[in-house]
């Protein structure tokens, strides 16, 4: 069980430099990027994509990596500053990395399979632009490559999800929120077990939990099918050869008279599984659909739902990821 439980919707939610890629091993590598933030441009499939890098001051060599995804029609920058990933990252040591995605306007998608906007309709190959990305990270900095983790929201988490199933050999583990797989239409052949915590409210207005036709994408009259949140993780069950059925944690409250009054966090943990792996699910009530840490406008929870900090996600999801590495 974790230790831990305690922004926005993707839409709402430097310098450029270039270079070749590298394995990231020589400590020559590891003087190139001096903490802060960088913003990079790598070309894949033609177009010219980029990624965001934020490496804290007291970074470890070989690092630790960090993948996180910003929702559908969000950006890398827009997931940076809406999430609080630099300032933990300062705390633990590791890169934190945000990719992203394509489309028009800096309404950017990433093709997860069932969904989203322009990178599905394109066909964009996301899963090869995330291991570009990696590549091109070890050229510029000395990366622990046996530990490369993934997170994302919303399509972010869709699109994490594929990841781990179409390139497990590049991650370590996952831990997306707000967004599930399509492995129903999406050919499921993971190389080896990997660890999977996915987080998600039972009442979040716009990538349902149990599955149906979402509401339509905010600007746009496009609807998407959800898939149910617990039959999608039934796939990674089952690779993983975990137990049937998951010990269940307590259900911790959140604080009265807090942003978080009336929700709830519950870990269910199926476990031990095949290669030392797990499968967790950290199932919220109460809480909506936007990133767990700050408030919103009122108008934002129209859309989104309500605001909640019943959970600390940086800390969940690192405390989840960081126990694991890929031999």
């Amino acid at each position: 069980m974790t230790r831990h439980f305690a922004v926005v919707f993707g839409i709402f939610i430097a310098a450029c430099v270039s270079g070749s890629a590298g394995d990231g091993s020589s400590p020559d590598a590891a003087r190139q990027l001096a903490p802060g933030n960088h913003t990079i441009t790598v070309r894949h499939e033609g177009m010219e994509r980029s990624y965001r890098v934020h490496v804290p001051d007291s970074v470890l060599y070989p690092s630790p990596v960090l993948l996180a995804f910003h929702g559908g029609g969000g950006s890398a920058a827009r997931f940076q500053r809406g999430s609080r990933f630099d300032e933990h990252s300062d705390r633990h040591g590791y890169l934190v990395v945000f990719p992203d995605g394509t489309g028009r306007g800096g309404l950017h998608t990433w093709n997860a399979g069932g969904c989203c906007g322009f990178a599905l309709r394109a066909e964009v190959d996301d899963v090869g632009f995330a291991r570009a990305v990696v590549a091109d990270l070890g050229g510029r900095i000395s990366i622990d490559r046996g530990r490369i983790y993934a997170t994302g929201h919303s399509n972010g988490s869709m699109v994490v999800h594929r990841l781990a199933a179409e390139a497990t050999d590049l991650l370590a583990a996952i831990a997306p929120y707000a967004g599930a797989p399509f492995f129903d239409i999406l050919e499921f052949s993971p190389s080896r077990p990997i660890p999977v915590l996915h987080i998600h409210s039972l009442n979040d207005p716009r990538a349902l939990y149990q599955g149906g036709l979402g509401p339509p994408f905010p600007l746009t009259r496009t609807r998407t099918r959800m898939n149910p949140v617990e039959e999608q993780l039934e796939f990674w069950i089952r690779h993983n050869g975990c137990p049937g059925e998951p010990t269940v944690g307590p259900i911790v409250q959140g604080q009265a008279g807090s942003l978080s009054e009336g929700h709830t966090a519950t870990m269910m943990v199926w476990g031990p599984c095949e290669g030392g792996t797990e499968v967790r699910l950290l199932r919220l009530t109460g809480a909506g659909h936007g990133w767990p840490g700050r408030e919103l406008p009122r108008r934002l929870e129209r859309l989104l739902g309500p605001a909640t900090a019943v959970i600390d996600i940086e800390e969940e999801i690192w405390d989840f990821v960081s126990r694991f590495s890929r031999e």
